[in-house]
């Protein structure tokens, strides 16, 4: 081989291992390992865990037509209501002729005819049956429109930015839009309520005595492990729209799908979310609700001090295999004046990842603390006088 040749065949060798170093990740420059990358058909479609962490995104924030999944709304306003003590779910609700009219799915409702608030709750969650929802929406507000209404203001509090409700169906209408983003906020929002999720567990159910079987337009419930809700949609303008949700070993993952192409391609589509999600990321229990994690010192109280418990369970959501960098740090007040109120926020717990903060919540009282009296007061000045001066 000349001379010439082999500096030619050395420098090819050289510049392919400098392309090749460049292309590989540099893992002591990251402390967190990238997930592998994910692809889908869906043309706007979000990946979220339990405490609203993205964990992928494509065009989250895309105003799309929702088809039914706007009734997570409507479902929600409806278990919120129960909760409320507004409404109970053996009361009647009875079918107008708007509610009749409403065509697409339905459970073919007819006139006057009268349902439970649980029948009917049932029958949106399971077969996503418009003329219920409606029928439903009308006895709580009065109106469909008094719903909308509800319904939008309910979608600002919870700031979905991306959202506007026209019907309380989902049926096309100008200017009834979602986003995936905020579908999976209000997802999120949905799993909290225990009547909720078990309405859209619901596999099958048996209508008006026996006489009509509805089996629920959610497949994942047979075909996916953890899968325990929510809601599937579909009109030839929003094409396959799905807001799921799984839970497996404390993990709970929130997956939205838009305008996929073809029959079950929603459905196809989520699990493929959800399989990535799920064979990337963990979840790391980090502190139990009412978990006493410190106590404050109480001025002018019955007590000297009162114990600080966590307010809600906290788990974080990592890449597997990223858990060994975790810290916990109490932040609180060291001494606060009577009244100490049960349940009221005192300081907070908060999660660190190699010094970043990547979750908290709040430390609560424990108990309440009367404001002490006059001969409290003094009984407790002597005993602090006496006990730093033997």
């Amino acid at each position: 081989m000349s001379q010439l040749r082999l500096i030619t065949v050395m420098t090819l060798v050289c510049f392919m291992f400098f392309q090749l170093m460049a292309s590989l990740p540099i893992a002591w420059a990251a402390p967190l390992r990238t997930p592998a990358q994910l692809e889908t058909t869906a043309e706007s479609a979000v990946l979220m865990d339990a405490n609203g962490a993205v964990l992928w995104e494509k065009e989250p924030h895309k105003r799309l037509p929702p088809a039914s999944v706007t009734k997570v709304m409507t479902l929600l306003l409806a278990v919120e209501a129960v909760e409320q003590g507004r409404i109970k779910p053996t009361d009647l609700v009875y079918t107008s002729e708007h509610a009749w009219r409403q065509g697409g799915s339905q459970i073919w409702l007819e006139p006057g005819e009268a349902m439970t608030v649980q029948e009917m709750m049932i029958a949106v969650a399971v077969v996503s049956a418009n003329d219920a929802a409606v029928a439903l929406m009308e006895h709580i507000y009065g109106s469909e429109q008094a719903a909308v209404e509800a319904m939008n203001k309910r979608a600002a509090s919870l700031g979905l930015q991306n959202t506007h409700f026209v019907n309380v169906n989902g049926l096309p209408a100008q200017d009834h839009y979602m986003s995936a983003y905020d579908t999976a906020l209000l997802v999120k929002e949905a799993v909290r309520h225990p009547l909720y999720m078990e309405l859209c567990g619901i596999k099958e159910y048996w209508l008006r005595e026996g006489k009509n079987w509805l089996v629920n337009t959610n497949k994942l419930l047979w075909w996916y492990k953890g899968a325990d809700g929510l809601k599937t949609g579909w009109t030839e303008e929003a094409k396959y729209c799905f807001a799921g949700t799984a839970k497996r070993d404390g993990l709970r993952l929130i997956a939205v799908v838009f305008a996929t192409p073809e029959p079950r391609s929603h459905l196809r589509e989520s699990m493929k979310l959800m399989d990535w999600g799920f064979a990337n990321f963990a979840a790391v229990p980090v502190a139990e609700k009412e978990a006493v994690v410190g106590r404050i010192k109480v001025n002018k109280g019955m007590e000297r001090e009162v114990q600080l418990v966590v307010a809600n369970d906290l788990t974080l959501v990592v890449p597997k295999g990223q858990n060994k960098n975790l810290q916990k740090k109490v932040v609180a007040e060291p001494q606060v004046n009577a009244p100490i109120i049960q349940g009221q926020k005192y300081g907070e717990l908060i999660a660190l990842c190699d010094g970043k903060e990547i979750g908290k919540v709040d430390l609560v009282a424990e108990k309440t603390v009367e404001k002490a009296g006059f001969f409290k007061i003094f009984q407790n000045m002597l005993t602090n006088f006496f006990s730093i001066n033997p």
